[in-house]
């Protein structure tokens, strides 16, 4: 008998083991954080994109996050940083990079980045991300800083810019360049930008890349779009790279047009800030929280 017992109770206990969890669940969060993955339309071409959603009904403010040259360093532990403060984050790889259809080029990536915001803009999108698209911040590293600036300059609109070890491309070539030094100046950028590493990158050269650059350095020097961005907020960012230096040129230029909301930091480490990466992201989150 008492051995029948046990047995029916070890049967009841597993009943409940089944049951219990059914009855114990707590009803499903409402509007949870979630990662939604798209194609992003790009003048004829679909880039592969995905935005980190942040909790709660919104509407949130978002963050495009512009990945550098050719992008190894995608800084996506910073987007799941800002996502739990808040704020919606759209990644995304520009034309013929990663994966993406397409060709690359820099004038690509700053076609790719306006769209990027446009798409965020959309009513119907703007619903479904639960954000707010009238705040819309962008934040870009090396290349992605030349991104950010571009964009940023030339959208009124986007309500402020951070900036992670930039690269002022433009800076970079004498102007003007004297026709005797032309060549030996597309052989120096274009072996900076081979150095790189250029395999995730399709439709270029660099060669080509370098020759771009050459013709449109002073319309992309930094220098040239401060007077644009001379009324919002700008956050800095430097490290040991050898970048310090023309961000520094480039906070100078913003404050002399006017700029009093120019933060900066500087922190010992290398391009990727590989050893500081709980720093960046407090104070890229600090930073937004001020906006």
């Amino acid at each position: 008998m008492d051995s029948m017992n046990r047995r029916f109770a070890g049967i009841a206990v597993g009943i409940l083991g089944v049951l219990w969890p059914l009855g114990a669940q707590s009803p499903p969060k409402a509007n949870p954080a979630s990662m939604e993955s798209f194609q992003l339309p790009s003048h004829g071409a679909q880039l592969n994109a995905l935005v980190y959603v942040a909790a709660g009904a919104g509407p949130h403010p978002a963050v495009v996050l512009l990945h550098g040259f050719p992008g190894n360093e995608k800084n996506l532990d910073l987007a799941q940083d800002m996502r739990r403060a808040g704020w919606d984050v759209l990644y995304f790889n520009y034309r013929g990079s990663w994966g993406s259809p397409g060709d690359f080029s820099f004038s690509h990536g700053i076609e790719d980045t306006a769209a990027a915001i446009a798409y965020l803009r959309q009513p119907a999108v703007a619903k479904q991300l639960r954000l707010d698209p009238g705040r819309i911040v962008l934040i870009g590293h090396s290349m992605g800083g030349f991104m950010a600036v571009q964009g940023t300059a030339a959208d009124p609109a986007v309500i402020a810019m951070g900036l992670i070890s930039a690269g002022d491309m433009g800076a970079r070539i004498p102007q003007p360049l004297p026709k005797a030094m032309e060549q030996v100046t597309v052989k120096a950028v274009s072996a900076g930008l081979a150095a790189e590493g250029m395999a995730p990158l399709a439709g270029c050269t660099p060669d080509g890349l370098a020759r771009e650059t050459i013709a449109n350095a002073a319309a992309w020097s930094f220098a040239s779009k401060a007077d644009a961005l001379k009324t919002r907020p700008v956050f800095v960012v430097t490290s040991d790279d050898g970048l310090a230096p023309a961000n520094g040129a480039f906070v100078a230029a913003l404050r002399k047009a006017g700029n009093g909301r120019v933060k900066t930091l500087h922190l010992a480490t290398d391009h990727a800030y590989s050893d500081q990466r709980r720093e960046l992201s407090a104070a890229v989150l600090a930073w937004l929280a001020t906006i």
